[in-house]
């Protein structure tokens, strides 16, 4: 199983970007896979990117996502070749929708049918990598503008029509769509006893669009923590996916709340999302079932972790994505040396 690193958050500002970039070049000489770039409200996905692939050798680099509300997508197009140049053929474009918090109340663009909307943005993103006139006519996109002087133009960039197309999706439609027309996948919320509420889709557009769910890289983001005391490290995460069940998305829309819901957790995440929302911060947190925990995250000693991975791969999973964990550039180099150690174990 290949082993990634995430980069960011929704609030990172960058304060100790060069903790970060030290903890990447780490990740580089270790042979790590990949280094994902997030954004939401703070430092965006696509300097950042620049940087490192200035700062990196062999690692691949993607974003992890581009909001699609954020750009247009010829933009977007333009973005992806523009980071691929810089890093030598390195780049991986991961896209997703955001939710209606960020979409309506910072860019002030409309969340309604993000399906539709991915679609199409995808389909014009191909057509500025294919290096053909960038011309659509949809329900969310027209290219040319209508009734303007707009004509259809093509980058002048160097086509990259294979530059593969991360979706970060976890709506049952979505992660269909996903198996139709992405070359990947970045998950969340994944449940391995439970993969098939997640994967299942996947594998039908897969197969709808005539192709295997093998052709797609599947990777899914989780938490690594190692210590003979299970409790402690339960309580270390239990915040982490309360805020998933409660902050992430509004009352209505909280695609990871629904997912969670769909393997089995229902009732939990409805309870865990009222008390979040009432603003009951504390007892949200609280409310969080440590079986969630221990199946939403790969804890416990060595033996228990390597066991737990070797779980992931066998739902058919090319891929783990682990975020930071540690105070220092050291410490989180440290972790992630141990990480490392732990995948190739599982793999043995």
């Amino acid at each position: 199983m290949k082993l990634s690193i995430s980069i960011g958050s929704a609030y990172y500002d960058g304060s100790d970007w060069e903790e970060v970039v030290e903890y990447v070049q780490a990740a580089d000489r270790l042979g790590v896979d990949s280094a994902w770039s997030a954004e939401a409200w703070g430092m965006e996905a696509v300097s950042s990117l620049g940087y490192l692939a200035h700062a990196t050798e062999n690692i691949k680099l993607g974003s992890g996502i581009m909001q699609l509300s954020a750009r247009t997508p010829a933009m977007a197009a333009m973005t992806a070749l523009s980071l691929n140049r810089l890093s030598n053929g390195r780049f991986l474009l991961g896209l997703g929708a955001s939710g209606p918090q960020v979409v309506e109340g910072l860019h002030g663009a409309p969340f309604a049918r993000p399906l539709e909307r991915m679609r199409e943005y995808v389909a014009i993103v191909r057509q500025g990598l294919s290096g053909e006139r960038i011309q659509f006519e949809g329900k969310q996109y027209q290219l040319p503008r209508q009734g303007g002087e707009g004509k259809a133009l093509k980058l002048s960039m160097p086509p990259q029509p294979d530059l593969p197309i991360y979706l970060a999706t976890l709506g049952e439609k979505s992660l269909e769509m996903t198996g139709e027309i992405a070359n990947g996948w970045l998950g969340t919320s994944f449940i391995p006893e439970r993969s098939e509420v997640l994967l299942d889709p996947i594998r039908k557009g897969a197969e709808a669009a005539g192709r295997s769910i093998d052709d797609i890289d599947l990777m899914v983001q989780s938490t690594i923590l190692v210590s003979d005391d299970v409790e402690g490290l339960i309580e270390k995460v239990r915040p982490g996916i309360a805020f998933s069940l409660g902050g992430m998305g509004s009352a209505k829309t909280n695609f990871y709340n629904a997912a969670y819901s769909r393997a089995g957790f229902e009732e939990e995440a409805k309870k865990v999302q009222t008390l979040w929302v009432e603003g009951k911060r504390d007892e949200a947190v609280k409310a969080v079932p440590d079986d969630l925990v221990m199946k939403a995250a790969i804890l416990g000693t060595e033996s228990m972790v390597v066991d737990r991975i070797k779980v992931y791969e066998s739902t058919g999973l090319q891929g783990l994505r682990i975020g930071s964990t540690g105070r220092t550039a050291a410490e989180k180099i440290a972790h992630l040396e141990m990480c490392a150690d732990l995948v190739r174990r599982a793999g043995e």
